[in-house]
């Protein structure tokens, strides 16, 4: 009798936990946020981006590799190349097919917004980007900088918006609604200078 207690008061625990998981998890990024937010993590991107701007100032090299920086949602991310979707698992995945900012035309990056293994996707905070935020990327040595243009939702069969372009622009999307992949939100910048 007392073995089966035990049993069923582990169960009991383990099925609290699974369900304290499963509740908790999706709402870990948004005071991930706040608390990055209230760190002033924002103002560091920023004031790292613009460093790097600074053709006098060598304290901030640009990273190796490419890197997207976006000060609103605090996220200083390396990209990752792949052939398939399954590269977007290790984080922001540059589309094999879309173009890099030193041949210009259309770069494109997609990412999760959000997975059970991984709950702080990505882009999940990317439904906080506006009109005029400034993202940059660091790319072969060099930075680039954009401005949001636009930002919209498709659907995931509009595919246009990876298309070629005549001008210099980031395209990033993930899927939305927040813990559905219905939709897809899409972010569109201009690219307003390089360095």
């Amino acid at each position: 009798m007392l073995k089966l207690s035990r049993i069923n008061n582990t169960l009991v625990a383990l099925i609290i936990l699974i369900n304290g998981y499963l509740v908790f998890a999706p709402l870990y990024p948004h005071f991930n946020l706040w608390w990055e937010q209230r760190h002033h993590q924002q103002q560091k991107l920023t004031e790292v981006i613009r460093s790097r701007k600074s053709p006098s100032n060598t304290s901030r090299p640009i990273p190796a590799g490419e890197w997207l920086t976006i000060p609103k949602i605090a996220l200083n991310t390396q990209i990752f190349e792949g052939p398939n979707i399954y590269t977007a698992n290790k984080g922001v995945w540059h589309r094999p097919q879309s173009s890099s900012p030193t041949a210009g035309g259309n770069t494109v990056l997609a990412g999760h917004r959000f997975t059970y293994t991984n709950p702080e996707g990505i882009f999940y905070n990317l439904d906080k980007i506006a009109v005029g935020d400034t993202i940059a990327l660091a790319w072969n040595g060099k930075q680039y900088t954009y401005t949001v243009s636009e930002t919209r939702v498709v659907p995931p069969s509009d595919v246009s918006v990876e298309a070629p372009t005549n001008d210099n622009r980031l395209t990033l999307y993930t899927c939305t609604p927040l813990w559905s992949p219905k939709n897809r939100l899409v972010i569109i910048a201009l690219r307003s200078d390089h360095v």
